[in-house]
């Protein structure tokens, strides 16, 4: 009976030592919070810039093609 509790008692400890956290879970566990660290990092910067940054300036058209325009739409450019 004392060797069949022994090795009931062996099982248990082994079974005890070897319960751990598997490392794949560790590893998917950590570059999983990375990629949300940096998802939500990316969110907040983000909003940030569009409630403090001015507006972007709209591209000047050149003289060029706003002649063009002009005429295409029958409208004689001034000068001419």
């Amino acid at each position: 009976m004392d060797e069949q509790f022994s090795d009931a008692t062996r099982n248990m400890m082994r079974e005890k030592a070897t319960n751990g956290l598997n490392p794949g879970l560790v590893v998917l566990l950590v570059i999983g919070g990375l990629v949300l660290l940096f998802l939500v990092g990316n969110f907040a910067l983000y909003t940030y810039a569009q409630k403090n940054l001015p507006p972007k300036k709209k591209k000047l058209v050149s003289k060029k093609k706003m002649k063009r325009e002009r005429l295409k739409q029958g409208i004689a450019a001034p000068g001419e």
